[in-house]
């Protein structure tokens, strides 16, 4: 008997932005790997689920995969929870379910919140063609050069920043893309999150929001044709 692998995608921010599909195979799964399992913790205590958590991130996913393996091959199933989100977006576990895949058992994703198609339809860009890039490189000059690089691209631009870095990513991409449309979104789906729509400015202080603390997407409208 061969085990399964359920990707399952937990909310961005607000505990309700969960599937009952999702509660379901939570409850149901022996083993659930997990980014922090400090943080997954409450999510599962919120809704009373009792399972065993295991770490799996940036920094141990190649030695978690023999572990996966072997619950695999007692024909365990297993899931797989992101901090926030859908599982390998800007997350860990590409590495993951490739190995698995290879190993030939079964990888099942249950769909649900992903925050760069929350702000993609929020923001009232055009959404028949997009790129999500996630984060950018920490370093200036690499930031500048990828900038440079897609100017000119005719569709969305899909960005995550941290609150640490937005204030650069907004100074470097106004000197490359000017004050092209853009629309900003903080804390998205928790009681102080906050939305900005309008060209792009070099300065925080011509931004309309309240506070700069916590996550950002950041959706930059593509090129005029």
């Amino acid at each position: 008997m061969s085990g399964k692998l359920h990707i399952v995608a937990t909310p961005i921010g607000n505990l309700q932005d969960i599937t009952l599909r999702a509660l379901e195979v939570l409850k149901s799964v022996e083993v659930i790997f997990c980014e922090d399992t400090r943080h997954s913790l409450k999510l599962l205590n919120h809704y009373g689920i009792q399972k065993p958590l295991v770490s799996l991130h940036a920094h141990n996913e190649a030695k978690r995969l023999g572990l996966i393996l072997k619950h695999l091959e007692q024909g365990k199933s297993l899931a797989m929870i992101s901090d926030a989100g859908t599982p390998l977006i800007s997350d860990p576990g590409f590495r993951t379910v490739q190995g698995v895949l290879e190993a030939g058992y079964e990888v099942d994703s249950l769909p649900g919140p992903c925050a760069a198609i929350n702000a993609l339809v929020m923001s009232g860009m055009p959404s028949e063609g997009f790129f999500f890039v996630g984060f950018l490189p920490a370093k200036s000059a690499a930031r500048l050069r990828f900038f440079e690089k897609w100017k000119d691209f005719p569709y969305t631009l899909i960005f995550y920043e941290s609150p640490h870095r937005i204030e650069k990513f907004l100074v470097e991409a106004h000197r490359v893309f000017a004050d092209r449309q853009v629309f900003l979104s903080r804390e998205m789906t928790k009681k102080f999150a906050e939305n900005y729509r309008g060209p792009l400015h070099p300065a925080l202080v011509d931004y309309p929001m309240r506070s700069w603390k916590g996550e950002f997407v950041v959706v930059l409208k593509g090129a005029d044709e």
